[in-house]
């Protein structure tokens, strides 16, 4: 069976991480979401695979080439327009002649889900197969009604009033070519866009098979918002084989599962408690403490008395010394001057909100620092409050204290006045 995976959008509410990158090659765990996702599909017998590509195709298309380094064959189709899933779906019709697996490209899943879903279909030869998973907030999401193990109805994000229940579709589907006939009857949204989960219900309205495999939450992510990034990381972290392949020197202190790849160096008096992932040719200390749920990707620097705790540093970052990073997540080639500071708790130990495509949203996390896009530097002594978001290539200058998001390309400095005495 053949792999279709839905890799065309452009990740607006994962800004400012997607200013720069298709959020399909946002790392969690040392590698791009795609990669992962690709390689539970490997793992599962589908050795071919069609990417739907739009925004930033290139990008993926360099990084993944052929698939030959996953042990796949890759192929790629461009999506002209984002016109929604079942347009997406459209475009692969030219490659697939029998039954075949179709996956958003922005999920974590678990090893064993797909071949499950697999199984499931093999069983029941349904029209289609869906995926399906219980979530607290469905209205987000394909609310999917089901009698027994077959789909009854499927409405994409209805209203909180509307929702019959908390069963959404997890974005795991096996289609029947039949699948594409109801596409071309498929009539666009209130959004403007065509939806899979429609073609779906024309399929059930024809009195087509269309079955249901539910699924965990704890086995299924769907990374949709920028602090999905740390659950995405914990669960990869936690499935990690921790192994020291770089230079470790004396003085060093490894608790618990630790991975520390080839040509990093971790100097001495530094403490470090897993899970925890160094990247290759990274360098940290000496005398800093990096706490659990941390990934450190390539080349990245830590210099000496800093803390990082729970965050994802991307390539060629540096942080200076006297720097603390909590609950945050750094794009590449960042600089923070010695002693930046992200702070990542209120005073009133509330939940903190964020701007998400310019609406004010609450993470619904006490525990939330800095997303810094790449290419940003930072001065001596910047300090970044809750939840604050900086847009790439920008500089905030020294002793800054950020209360606000920073758009892409800014200088944020203080102005200093002069008076003569």
């Amino acid at each position: 069976m053949k792999a279709v995976v839905l890799a065309a959008g452009e990740g607006l509410r994962l800004r400012p991480f997607t200013y720069s990158r298709p959020k399909h090659l946002i790392p969690v765990g040392g590698k791009p979401l795609l990669e992962h996702l690709l390689t539970v599909l490997r793992d599962a017998g589908l050795r071919e695979s069609l990417i739907v590509v739009h925004h930033k195709a290139d990008m993926i298309k360099d990084y993944l080439g052929d698939g030959a380094k996953l042990g796949m064959k890759i192929e790629y189709v461009v999506q002209p327009k984002i016109l929604g899933t079942a347009d997406a779906a459209s475009m692969v019709e030219e490659y697939v002649t029998d039954d075949f697996l179709m996956i958003y490209g922005d999920l974590l899943v678990s090893p064993n889900v797909v071949g499950r879903v697999l199984e499931a279909h093999e069983i029941t030869r349904s029209a289609a197969t869906v995926s399906v998973v219980p979530v607290e907030h469905p209205e987000h999401y394909g609310v999917v009604k089901v009698e027994g193990s077959q789909v009854v109805d499927i409405v994409e994000k209805p209203s909180p009033e509307a929702v019959s229940n908390h069963t959404v579709n997890a974005g795991i589907y096996i289609f029947s070519t039949e699948i594409f006939k109801a596409i071309r009857q498929t009539g666009r949204s209130q959004r403007g866009e065509r939806e899979i989960t429609d073609s779906i219900r024309l399929l059930v309205n024809q009195m087509k098979l269309v079955t249901a495999v539910e699924i965990s939450r704890e086995e299924w992510l769907d990374i949709g918002k920028p602090w999905d990034l740390f659950e995405a990381n914990i669960r990869v972290l936690n499935r990690m084989e921790p192994k020291v392949n770089g230079l470790v020197e004396d003085g060093t202190h490894l608790i618990g599962p630790v991975a520390v790849a080839k040509q990093a160096r971790i100097r001495s008096g530094a403490y470090i408690e897993g899970p925890v992932l160094i990247g290759e040719g990274s360098d940290v200390g000496p005398n800093c403490y990096i706490r659990p749920y941390t990934t450190l990707g390539k080349n990245v620097r830590v210099g000496s008395a800093c803390e990082i705790k729970n965050s994802i540093i991307m390539d060629g970052t540096h942080v200076g010394h006297l720097s603390y990073v909590g609950d945050s997540v750094i794009g590449e080639e960042c600089n923070l001057g010695a002693g930046t500071i992200t702070a990542n708790l209120r005073f009133d130990f509330k939940t903190i909100k964020m701007r998400v495509k310019g609406e004010t949203v609450n993470s619904g996390r006490t525990k939330l620092g800095a997303l810094i896009g790449d290419h940003v530097k930072t001065g001596i002594g910047t300090l970044l409050m809750p939840g604050i978001q900086i847009g790439c290539n920008s500089w905030i200058g020294p002793n800054v204290v950020v209360y606000q998001d920073v758009q892409p390309d800014t200088i944020l400095v203080l102005r200093q006045t002069l008076e003569q005495r």
